[in-house]
């Protein structure tokens, strides 16, 4: 997180809406088995590419991010909160909003 994220942060609340870093990627294939429970289609997901995501410092961090899942602009949204260090940086997927558009805005919700 860049200083200038974590400055809106430290009062608990959400980043500006940012394309995804290497962080949030790697956070998101943690819960991508999760994410493909809950998005039941007819085939296998073909796509997971996360796209944009905001954040926001609470008792650890809680991350909504876009994640493109087909060619014809199908997305999720996802909120996903990862405990402090301290406590072993847990991931929980905690809500999900789907079916989304790829013009959709991310919303932290």
């Amino acid at each position: 997180m860049s200083e200038t994220e974590l400055d809106r942060n430290t009062l608990g609340g959400w980043s500006t809406v940012n394309p995804v870093t290497l962080e949030v990627i790697k956070i998101c294939f943690e819960v991508k088995q999760l994410i493909q429970k809950r998005v039941e289609k007819e085939n296998d997901l073909m796509i997971y590419n996360p796209l944009l995501y905001a954040s926001q410092i609470v008792n650890g961090t809680n991350y909504v991010v876009k994640v493109l899942l087909s060619l014809d602009g199908l997305c999720v949204h996802m909120k996903i909160y990862q405990s402090l260090d301290c406590d072993g940086a847990k991931l929980s997927l905690i809500e999900i909003q789907f079916p989304k558009t790829f013009d959709d805005p991310l919303i932290p919700f």
